[in-house]
């Protein structure tokens, strides 16, 4: 599949079509219920991070639903989050708990949500992947969009079943997490050529979105593929990955506005393209963000110094719409 052939002013400038103005008419929730679940005993960052960022783009009602270790610490991160301390290590799991009772807590909130984001800090333990796999089941069934991220995408790795062509999901693996997928997909990353992997990768899985992470970032559905290459920061810490899911989150949650047309205009952007570009635009916020961040503190760069740029990354890759003089 050869590479589109829009321009990095194109693709963004669709994204900004798709982004909702803020009308005083719009109601809380209108723009974005977004849930990130994962959260272990060891990991309390990433989801902090996914969440944050989500919140910082726009969305209205940002959710953790984690472990209940995990939930008290990120509870003194931030009051703006609700934190949900649903999930359950097996280690943890209580006389009375299975993980159908488990399963069922967090299933009873997607029809609350837009978009789910499943991996940030969730680990491998069986338990907390069961439950998300059975989420996935039935985010499915009810047309919720998802990101897979970290240990979200072992789940795709070894129950590629959950996502195989399923529209509504988008794929963020970095180098090594791309190997593992292109492996269980029967793919040798040596014997491809590198702008043609991702599109490999995501005809195998029934043309999903995949973001393929790296110096540039390969984004492809299989039929339409786009790089984003904008300049980021030079430093490689943990967890600049969890911005660009927040972002993705809150970008499905506009698309989802869009299509609903919660506000006038042209609609003449359909689904599947959309979902590219709001690959796009997670890849290009997050590349910004990471640069802004970089000037700052150089070396020292943590993934937190990303959180407190996503606004301006935002106004910088995107812009904001006229408010039509309401107020706000």
């Amino acid at each position: 599949m050869a590479v589109s052939n829009l321009s990095r002013k194109e693709v963004l400038g669709k994204v900004y079509k798709m982004v909702p103005p803020m009308l005083e008419k719009f109601h809380k929730g209108q723009l974005g219920r977004v849930a990130v679940i994962g959260g272990s005993e060891d990991y309390t960052g990433a989801p902090y991070f996914s969440a944050m960022a989500s919140a910082k783009l726009g969305a209205d009602m940002s959710h953790v639903i984690c472990e209940p270790g995990a939930g008290a610490v990120i509870k003194t991160y931030s009051p703006n989050l609700m934190v949900h301390p649903y999930m359950r290590q097996e280690k943890n799991l209580a006389q009375n708990e299975t993980i159908e009772s488990v399963s069922k807590t967090v299933i009873d909130m997607l029809d609350r949500l837009h978009v789910i984001v499943v991996g940030p800090g969730l680990g491998r333990d069986p338990v907390m992947q069961e439950t998300c796999a059975r989420v996935l089941v039935e985010a499915r069934k009810r047309n919720v969009s998802f990101v897979l991220d970290a240990d979200g995408l072992y789940l795709a790795q070894t129950r590629p079943e959950l996502v195989d062509g399923y529209k509504e999901c988008i794929l963020t693996p970095n180098v090594v997490e791309f190997g593992r997928l292109a492996k269980s997909k029967g793919i040798d990353v040596n014997k491809e050529k590198p702008e043609e992997l991702c599109s490999k990768l995501a005809t195998a899985f029934g043309n999903i979105t995949i973001i393929q992470k790296g110096a540039k970032d390969y984004i492809s559905n299989g039929k339409q593929t786009l790089i984003s290459d904008g300049e980021g920061g030079l430093k490689r810490s943990g967890g600049q990955g969890d911005t660009l899911t927040g972002s993705l989150a809150t970008l499905l949650a506009y698309r989802k506005a869009y299509l609903e047309k919660i506000w006038d205009h042209e609609n003449d952007m359909g689904a599947d393209d959309l979902l590219t570009y709001v690959a796009y635009g997670g890849s290009a916020i997050t590349r910004e963000c990471s640069k802004l961040a970089f000037k700052e503190k150089g070396r020292s760069l943590q993934a937190s110094d990303l959180t407190e740029h996503v606004h301006t990354a935002f106004q910088n890759v995107i812009g904001e719409k006229p408010t039509d003089g309401s107020r706000l």
